[in-house]
């Protein structure tokens, strides 16, 4: 019988706590809890009550995790973005293996450091771009390898984000401010940056970035509108960013409709009507999406140049009712068209008829990044117990895209400049 691999979390939130850790109870054979920090003693509550661990197995902070001696095979860093390497560099001196928390840091020299430390240590680096384990992008890879258009020549890929996301994440929530967390294009999209590298099959020369803050400000704010969504604003009905309507009526993310899940488990453990008022009564997700301090863009375009001459266009927007990604390959015999939400690749050879991939199964496995979480951690519980080689997201193949990313802010904030990589 295989032994499970032992894990410690740095970081019990909404990725650590809600879509790694419930691998262990798909398969306990392969995944045992063993340790955890957080800051949050709610959150420590929570990863005893579920996983039976004792108290002298969890901590305060990530400090005091990592000043023990080394108490599980591996590692889940899923803090915050500028938490992730400090922590990272102590854990692989302790011996620990690592599943990193994209992205890895938005300062491309602490990645780069990373890199170096992982190759010092001998230990294994897994960053969780989690869209490579989907088999929505797996089956797309896969089709492009064996040639089924032909010579790729351009990739147009769409990260629709959703309006009621970017509201939650990035206008009230933590990935708000890039001085504090990231770039969103690097905390957001660097998922699709991977992508797009893998996609192409070699390495990114050029990179050209426009984009900008355009909505989300206090001078677009219309006539009437409050602090704080329950503070009377006489804007309320009409509008869809509303605290009120996302987090409890809204169809795909209020309590009402979808549940206790992501983004209600965001603002309060265990969330019921009462504790999400109380939420938006006194928190940050309870501000008016015009009066927050938030700074990063809500629309983004970027071009990219590969070395086999495929090019790239990405857009990122907030604007769009569903979280959903869409893809469209082109090349010399054919072009594929895939849609994530729908699960579903068109591939169409020239001169022959459409042949739609359904990828739907029915069973739930499209649930977390559309089977990413669970594919992720399925794949390092394997790696981890020798029964594969290497992994599809080393921390070594990572760092490229967060080069891309990196540039694209760079060319973004310099009014759309040529960045060579």
């Amino acid at each position: 019988m295989t032994t499970p691999v032992t894990f410690a979390i740095c970081g019990c939130g909404s990725r650590g706590l809600e879509a790694y850790a419930p691998y262990q109870e798909l398969h306990p054979e392969r995944m045992r809890i063993v340790a955890g920090a957080d800051s949050r003693p709610e959150r420590l509550a929570m990863l005893r009550e579920r996983y039976g661990l004792a108290e002298d197995r969890c901590f305060a902070s990530d400090e005091e995790l990592l000043a023990q001696p080394r108490l599980a095979d591996a590692m889940i860093i899923a803090t915050q973005d500028r938490q992730h390497v400090p922590a990272a560099l102590a854990a692989l001196d302790k011996g620990y293996h690592l599943l990193l928390e994209k992205p890895i840091s938005p300062d491309l020299d602490q990645c780069r450091q990373l890199v170096e430390k992982a190759r010092e240590t001998g230990r294994m680096v897994v960053v969780c771009h989690v869209l490579r384990y989907t088999k929505f992008y797996g089956t797309l890879e896969a089709m492009l390898r064996r040639g089924e258009i032909g010579k790729i020549e351009t990739i147009d890929a769409v990260e629709n984000v959703a309006y009621w996301h970017q509201a939650h994440s990035f206008v009230r929530g933590n990935w708000r401010r890039s001085d504090e967390t990231s770039p969103m294009i690097l905390a957001k999209s660097c998922h699709d940056m991977d992508i797009l590298r893998w996609l192409a099959g070699e390495r990114c020369l050029k990179v050209q970035s426009f984009g900008s803050l355009d909505y989300f400000r206090p001078d677009r704010a219309p006539a009437g509108a409050a602090e704080r969504c329950l503070d009377g604003c006489a804007c309320k009905a009409a509008c869809p960013y509303d605290a009120e309507k996302i987090y409890l009526t809204a169809p795909h993310s209020g309590l009402r409709t979808k549940g206790p899940g992501w983004p209600c488990n965001v603002l309060c453990d265990e969330p019921t009507e009462e504790r999400i008022y109380e939420a938006l009564r006194t928190g940050p997700y309870g501000r008016c999406v015009f009066h927050c301090d938030n700074d990063v863009v809500d629309h983004q375009t970027v071009n990219l140049e590969f070395a086999n001459n495929i090019h790239a266009t990405f857009t990122m927007t907030a604007f769009t009712d569903t979280c959903r990604r869409t893809i469209h390959v082109t090349g010399t015999l054919g072009e594929i068209i895939g849609d994530m939400e729908a699960q579903t690749l068109r591939l169409r050879r020239f001169g022959q008829p459409e042949e739609v991939i359904d990828l739907r199964t029915g069973d739930g496995e499209f649930a977390g990044h559309g089977g990413g979480d669970m594919g992720l951690i399925a794949d390092f519980c394997a790696l981890l117990s020798g029964e594969k080689a290497e992994s599809l997201t080393d921390v070594s193949v990572s760092v490229e895209s967060h080069a891309m990313a990196l540039a694209a802010e760079q060319s973004r904030l310099e009014d759309g400049r040529t960045v060579t990589l």
